[in-house]
């Protein structure tokens, strides 16, 4: 198939249109057939419930081309699960699992000819999406709802490599207990913009927000989950009723135990005891694992025995490990990877 003509080794990490995105309406307690269209622009009341009170999630995944040729998706078997969960908490009907599948390997069909070549460093990155669109005026739950699936080639979230960050402990709170702080709905992000301007603003990369009870433990940043490693080279996530289960994260703690034969743990980590690692990353599908150099706690200083110039060498294991299995380099575990064409 030809490719599109576009720099591929130049491209950002923002939006661009592609040929085809998916569309599904749920009306009258039930979701209709759905599908491909190519126009990109949505009309709705300006009552709608997505407008007035935020009723939405989203997803983000990405499709890839292996080392011999193939595209695929990584586990959107839990893409679905995660917005079937955050749908239920938000009073949306959840969007069937195997469909949100189904609609993901249409889109990025449709659009295989933006999926960028091997070697280049870009993706094509899919975000499925789901909100209220009827008009609501009184506060309750919308009676009808669309779902989404559009698609759009990123290059590397880090443009010139990756560098280790500098991130501060926020005094803003990302969750509250027994709040949204484990599901992806739009609100949460939302939450976090003014926060993270703010950090932008003070010379941080990005926030590191504790629990909001005790303001004592780690939580996550605005949009990617912790990882920790020993100076034993355990490593070790933060556990939480509050945090997003990340997909990456979780897949690089099986990585961590099955592939390369550490020692994994998640459970609470305190602030009081971050000095004590010798690596920290953040993870997330955009960049899989960012790695952090520095963490300032209200001026105090934490630096990481890792460095500001480079990945920990146990870090670096991991992103070689989990993109080599994306990439179809290494051997994934059965049901990790989805091969659409």
């Amino acid at each position: 198939m030809e490719k599109k003509d576009i720099d591929w080794s130049n491209i950002g990490f923002g939006y661009q249109k592609t040929d085809k995105r998916y569309v599904s309406n749920y009306v009258d307690g039930a979701w209709d057939e759905g599908a491909l269209v190519s126009d990109d622009t949505i009309t709705m009341s300006e009552c709608a419930s997505v407008l007035q009170y935020a009723q939405t999630c989203f997803e983000g995944l990405k499709a890839y081309t292996t080392e011999d040729g193939k595209i695929v998706t990584f586990r959107p078997d839990l893409n679905a699960q995660r917005m079937f969960d955050t749908a239920k908490r938000l009073e949306m009907p959840s969007f069937p699992k195997d469909r949100f599948v189904e609609a993901v390997d249409e889109v990025v069909k449709a659009n295989a000819a933006y999926v960028p070549p091997y070697g280049s460093g870009a993706t094509l990155y899919i975000r499925p999406y789901l909100f209220g669109i009827s008009p609501v005026i009184g506060v309750k739950p919308a009676d009808n709802y669309q779902f989404r699936v559009f698609s759009t080639p990123v290059g590397p979230y880090f443009k010139g490599g990756i560098k280790p960050l500098t991130i501060k402990v926020s005094d803003f709170d990302r969750a509250a207990p027994n709040g949204t702080g484990h599901v992806k709905a739009g609100l949460n992000y939302a939450m976090s913009l003014h926060a993270i301007v703010t950090a932008h603003e003070e010379g941080y990369d990005e926030n590191m927000y504790l629990d909001a009870k005790t303001r004592t433990r780690v939580e996550e940043t605005g949009g990617a989950n912790f990882i920790f490693i020993t100076k034993d080279k355990k490593v070790v996530t933060p556990k939480s009723d509050s945090i997003l289960p990340s997909i990456t994260r979780r897949s690089l703690m099986y990585v961590a135990k099955e592939y390369l034969g550490l020692d994994v743990e998640e459970r609470e980590v305190y602030a009081d005891e971050l000095s004590d690692f010798a690596e920290c990353g953040l993870c997330g599908t955009a960049a899989v694992i960012s790695p952090v150099g520095k963490i300032v706690d209200h001026g105090k200083e934490i630096c990481l025995p890792s460095g500001m110039t480079s990945m920990g060498e146990t870090t670096k294991k991991l992103y070689d490990t989990l993109t080599g299995i994306q990439m179809g380099k290494i051997e994934a575990p059965e049901g990790w990877i989805r091969e659409i064409m």
